[in-house]
């Protein structure tokens, strides 16, 4: 198998950290009453894709890194309603991302994670 772009696992790591960190905190402002309400359950949800893309893009997971790619095209977009330097921050992570995981070593990193899987 082919070994793991440095590049990859940063990028990895920083997603499940990012997404674990961020759950966790969310979870401080638990309100049952408020449960459904002020999106508390999709904003948790975003953040475990996080986690879940990085934890299977250290697997070798193809379809992790192009939820890596959505999880950063979504917060461009959430951004979007918010102040322009969010969105240029948030489109500067998108275009390193997109860099990183679509480099040659990357994808035949995910490229032998995916026959690995047809075996």
């Amino acid at each position: 198998m082919k070994t793991r772009p440095i590049s990859v696992t940063l990028i990895s790591l920083l997603l499940a950290a990012t997404g674990a960190i961020g759950f966790v905190s969310h979870l401080r402002e638990l309100n049952v009453q408020h449960l459904f309400q002020n999106d508390f359950v999709w904003i948790e949800f975003v953040r475990l894709l996080a986690v879940a893309s990085g934890a299977f893009m250290l697997r070798s997971q193809n379809w992790a890194r192009w939820l890596a790619l959505s999880w950063i095209s979504f917060h461009v977009a959430v951004s979007a309603f918010h102040s322009w330097t969010e969105v240029a921050a948030h489109c500067v992570v998108l275009a390193i991302f997109a860099y990183v995981l679509f480099r040659p070593a990357a994808r035949e990193y995910f490229r032998a994670g995916q026959a690995k899987a047809n075996v």
